[in-house]
């Protein structure tokens, strides 16, 4: 029989999570260790448990799954992270493997897809559904060098805070809002804009939102009529 493998599930949604726990217990070598609703729960479930990988979404409120993937790797560079999203667009999946993970799988695939994909990233091989393949993403990662360097390093000098209120401000939400929802004043948060765009080098709101939908932390279409 094979060692018994533990996972972790980060997923803000509950039903989700469900369906990503009923899909893993198939296989009898898997173990769901924990799970977590939130980006900061599950970063704290990580270090405390120590799983041989992680099933992430990308899009979580706060910290979102690119931020996580390079906290996750920075410290536990031994952990396995494969991506569960609704997004196929390839900036997303860029994104996502430039941090770090070794796998990426669309949401409506994982009921096929999910243990073949965990098996693989398990035996350290990268995984993308048939949206990708295997030579795209080494394709990709050889990119990290050439593509979008000054932009993410402009992003990376940003501190966990600027990014989680960067974030905000492109998806749409007033500093009124931020303030409430972070539990902060809106002079701080208005600061923190301030720092962001110098950082940035974006002189307004146009400007910061574009910056967001390049870098693939938001989905530009959402703003779409």
């Amino acid at each position: 029989m094979r060692e018994r493998k533990s996972i972790i599930i980060i997923d803000d949604h509950p039903t989700v999570r469900e369906g990503l726990k009923s899909i893993v217990k198939r296989d009898e070598a898997l173990e769901i260790v924990g799970e977590s609703g939130s980006g900061e729960e599950g970063l704290f479930l990580v270090h405390k448990l120590k799983p041989d990988l992680v099933l992430l979404d990308l899009s979580l409120k706060g910290i979102d799954g690119i931020e996580i993937t390079k906290q996750i790797l920075k410290d536990l560079p031994d952990i396995k992270v494969v991506i569960i999203s609704v997004h196929s667009k390839i900036n997303y999946i860029k994104e996502a493997f430039l941090a770090g993970a070794k796998g990426y799988i669309i949401k409506e695939s994982a009921p096929d897809k999910l243990l073949e994909g965990i098996q693989k990233v398990l035996k350290g091989n990268y995984y993308m559904d048939s949206y990708v393949s295997h030579e795209v993403v080494q394709e990709l990662l050889l990119e990290k060098k050439h593509v979008e360097e000054p932009k993410r390093d402009a992003y990376g000098s940003l501190s966990s805070r600027e990014q989680q209120i960067l974030r905000f401000l492109a998806e749409g939400m007033q500093t009124k809002e931020i303030a409430s929802k972070l539990f902060i004043s809106v002079k701080t948060v208005e600061n923190h804009r301030a720092n962001i765009m110098r950082k940035l080098n974006v002189k307004n709101i146009v400007e910061l939102i574009k910056y967001a939908a390049k870098i693939g932390i938001i989905d530009i279409d959402l703003w779409k009529d």
